[in-house]
């Protein structure tokens, strides 16, 4: 009996891994690419808020770039949660983590990734009542409105999440202590618990569909309703112009659902997918986003762009 105890406090910390198989190109060959992601990343997020708070131009401060700024002050923060943890397992062979800064960092990484779901259907919801009662748009979108819709995502976010990490905090961890990740994620961590997961597993199914999984229906809905609209729209050319404002919005749907459902999937029914799949997909999840998020609206949106390169100029 006391070895058995003595096994299930053997483990203090976690363990992370970069690309397994891959350790002798971590500090060059992958670090460097994921170094310049992280740059442009936080560089292409903050010029966006940048512009967009201090523009005296009012057509950026309607409520399709508030919603915008909200993606990217999400998208900024998934970055400062993960990032410096992988560029520390790929720069100094850092892969150590304490159990507590694991769930802080799972909890974090699972709420913004709610919080920006619940941003995305803001945002197609600003895209349906521009589209749809475009003289009505910003005095039913207003300020007090927004701020209340942000304050909710926060809120639905972080009560949802919160009972991930207070869970997995009650376990004992007798198993292989070594995550497959470079950042610790729920899916797998509670996999490596000595006791029974099973309302673990249950109540991530239940938040999965709750949040993600409502969202994402309730955006495929907006957008039959916008496909309604448009093509009750006379001129072709305002077909088009309509059609061309939702371009943006659905290129950061598809970067931002395809691989959490993708990754969801695998790790709850994929149990023969390779693991570098898995990997890979992991990495896709948290870095693309906020990296393509702010080149994809910086070229759509003619006032953006003009007001950032006349930045870049001076």
């Amino acid at each position: 009996m006391s070895a058995i105890n003595d096994t299930k406090f053997k483990f203090k910390v976690f363990l992370l891994t970069g690309i397994p198989g891959q350790e002798h190109i971590h500090n060059l060959w992958i670090s460097l690419p994921f170094c310049l992601m992280y740059v442009i990343s936080i560089l292409g997020n903050s010029v966006i808020l940048f512009i967009i708070k201090t523009d005296p131009n009012p057509s950026l401060h309607e409520p399709m770039y508030i919603f915008l700024s909200m993606l990217a002050v999400t998208d900024l923060g998934l970055l400062i949660a993960t990032i410096p943890t992988i560029l520390g397992i790929f720069l100094f062979n850092s892969r150590k983590i304490s159990f507590d800064a694991c769930f802080a960092q799972l909890f974090f990484i699972q709420s913004l990734q709610c919080i920006e779901s619940s941003v995305l259907l803001l945002m197609a919801l600003d895209r349906f009542i521009a589209i749809r009662d475009p003289l009505r748009y910003v005095s039913i979108l207003t300020l007090p409105r927004i701020g209340k819709m942000g304050l909710v995502c926060v809120l639905r976010g972080a009560v949802v999440i919160l009972p991930f990490p207070l869970l997995l905090k009650r376990y004992q961890y007798c198993r292989a202590n070594v995550l497959s990740h470079a950042y610790c994620l729920q899916q797998e961590v509670m996999t490596t618990a000595c006791a029974d997961i099973t309302v673990n597993n249950i109540y991530g199914l239940f938040t999965t569909v709750l949040t993600v999984g409502l969202d994402w229906l309730l955006i495929f809905l907006s957008y039959v309703m916008i496909l309604k609209t448009v093509l009750s729209i006379a001129s072709y050319k305002e077909f088009l112009r309509a059609l061309n404002t939702c371009v943006a919005h659905l290129c950061a749907v598809l970067l931002f659902y395809t691989p959490e459902f993708s990754l969801t999937l695998i790790h709850r029914f994929g149990k023969g997918s390779s693991p570098l799949l898995q990997i890979v997909l992991g990495y896709v999840y948290l870095l693309v986003p906020p990296l393509i998020n702010p080149i994809v609206y910086s070229v759509k949106s003619k006032h953006l762009r003009s007001r950032i390169i006349r930045v870049l100029v001076k």
